[in-house]
């Protein structure tokens, strides 16, 4: 196990060196040939933390003939071995690296961008760290443990240039776009209220420490995170640890994130935000998981807007925009509207038209190679982000909070604001 405080940075870019000098076999698809993309031509990526999501946005990477996978980082061994094996066997060859520390990856100068999926407490510091090694981002949702890391990441991605897409993968989907651009262009009159309904966290009984398994270094999992023993209630396919709130806030994060983000995104607020939130949410009184098991948030916009958060146990999954002239219902494979006749409106050519991908991972390689800016920004990414934060905050107090979307704090409420910054492990730090 690698020992953080003892760690230089010639110690860990010799090791990099020296586990990417070891012999392999190159295909001829890897030097251009067979009708495939130039090696010139290719984004070169690595994946750091290859469990679930993980897995699902390297197997996305890996359909585009534009991008090839160098390397893949877990500090699960078995995780890493079979993300190995899911390389090579795309590539014909044996020639994807294997790291247990992501700092390794981030010293490698022949990549050109990462795809971090790693439990929540380490997405805004891995980032951080890439965006001053150069490369370029496409991070999982959610963003970070508290809104002053968020903040951190977007300072981070502008000071140094670089191309970020968020895994809100709903802006590629052309139901959610549509709905959006609908609501931006009045066919449902003024925007009255939004209701936005998402699943809940779950509880469970306590749940023992145990010896950590061999293949896994807990310590390096639990990062930057407070340290707690390690328990078989935290590592498992579903994201056990997401319940957790010493690694996650939640669903109200985790599932809430893609529809709060549609809510912005249809109400042309992806600069902005609340300037009021209050709400309550059901917390577990004992066991493992401590995040909300339910709750009930309501937020205003300074146009007035009203926007009602919910867990799916009161509302239906969805997103659901209501106007003065009808109403727009979008969710995965849903779209629903009254009067229905709007689901044949089209956009006319000088209208608001919003930026719609088709292929999430895609556009990103695209705007690696363009420079531009990605459908899912971090300037979006930071403020839908926030909105989730907050809520959690105002039912945790379990009181009416007034916030400044511009200066991106509580107005007059020391308690609040305490809160939106959370403290890391000694060890580490940005």
């Amino acid at each position: 196990m690698m020992h953080r405080r003892n760690t230089t940075r010639r110690g860990f870019l010799q090791r990099a060196m020296g586990l990417c000098t070891f012999p392999y076999v190159i295909s001829a698809s890897a030097l251009g040939g067979d009708g495939t993309v130039a090696p010139s031509s290719r984004i070169t990526m690595a994946c750091i933390g290859v469990g679930g999501r993980g897995k699902e946005n390297m197997r996305s990477f890996l359909g585009h003939k534009d991008c090839r996978v160098v390397a893949v980082c877990d500090v699960n061994a078995n995780r890493l071995k079979e993300a190995r094996k899911i390389v090579n066997e795309q590539y014909g060859d044996t020639s994807c690296a294997t790291y247990r520390d992501y700092r390794e990856v981030l010293a490698r100068t022949d990549i050109d961008a990462v795809s971090v999926a790693s439990p929540d407490q380490w997405h805004v510091l891995q980032s951080v760290e890439a965006a001053r090694a150069g490369k370029d981002i496409f991070l999982e949702k959610p963003l970070g443990l508290s809104v002053k890391e968020d903040i951190a990441l977007r300072e981070a991605v502008r000071s140094y240039d670089r191309v970020f897409q968020f895994g809100t993968q709903q802006r590629s989907d052309w139901n959610f776009g549509f709905a959006c651009e609908l609501v931006r262009n009045g066919r449902i009159g003024t925007l009255r209220r939004i209701i936005v309904s998402v699943p809940a966290s779950r509880a469970v009984g306590l749940v023992p420490p145990s010896p950590a398994p061999p293949w896994l270094d807990w310590d390096m999992w639990v990062g930057p995170a407070q340290w707690m023993p390690f328990t078989r209630g935290v590592i498992g396919s579903c994201g056990e640890w997401g319940h957790i709130s010493n690694f996650s806030l939640g669903w109200i994060t985790t599932w809430g994130i893609h529809h709060v983000d549609i809510a912005q995104w249809g109400s042309g607020c992806d600069d902005g935000g609340p300037v009021e939130v209050e709400g309550t949410g059901e917390f577990p009184g004992e066991g493992l998981y401590d995040c909300a098991t339910a709750w009930d948030v309501t937020w205003k916009y300074p146009n007035g807007v009203i926007v009602k958060f919910v867990d799916k146990g009161k509302r239906r999954q969805g997103v659901l925009f209501e106007g003065t002239d009808g109403w727009i219902f979008v969710e995965r494979g849903v779209i629903e509207a009254e009067p229905k006749s709007l689901l044949q409106e089209r956009i006319g050519p000088e209208e608001r038209h919003l930026t719609i991908s088709t292929d999430h991972w895609g556009s990103f390689l695209d705007c690696v190679r363009t420079r531009k800016t990605p459908v899912s920004s971090i300037e979006s990414a930071v403020r839908t982000d926030t909105v989730c934060h907050i809520c959690d905050i105002a039912m945790r107090l379990g009181r009416k909070l007034r916030w400044n979307p511009a200066a991106e704090q509580f107005v007059n409420d020391a308690e609040a604001n305490r809160l939106l910054t959370r403290s890391w492990r000694s060890c580490w730090h940005l």
